[in-house]
């Protein structure tokens, strides 16, 4: 089984910064991409950025100048760097990576369970 594992949400005061993590574990070949998303109350699932393995990257335009995604392929981990951050970014950050198994196997997308990030004004 494939696993990924977010760490770093918090509660930060607005202006502050946070370092997200995303860890994969498991039977895995090869992952690409790496995303992170964000789900807030009441509002559907959306891109804040993903990173392919030649470290391509591309933002959603709400975080662009203040968030950064990097990859660590040796140690199959992605990081979300945030700063700056607003309000309006509190949601619950999930990372979401394209892996397969096996050399020949199909690219499944597997989900990690999210981690909180609240920002109070």
């Amino acid at each position: 089984q494939v696993q990924l594992v977010e760490s770093g949400g918090d509660l930060v005061q607005a202006g502050g910064s946070l370092r997200l993590s995303c860890a994969a574990s498991g039977s895995i070949f090869s992952i690409n991409p790496m995303g992170w998303y964000r789900q807030a109350p009441g509002k559907q699932r959306a891109l804040v950025a993903i990173i392919t393995t030649g470290d391509s990257t591309n933002y959603a335009d709400s975080v662009k100048g203040r968030f950064t995604i990097s990859r660590d392929n040796a140690k199959r981990t992605m990081y979300l760097q945030m700063n700056s951050l607003k309000p309006e970014d509190t949601a619950v950050y999930l990372c979401g990576a394209g892996v397969t198994t096996s050399a020949s196997g199909s690219v499944r997308w597997v989900w990690g369970r999210g981690t909180q990030v609240t920002v109070s004004s």
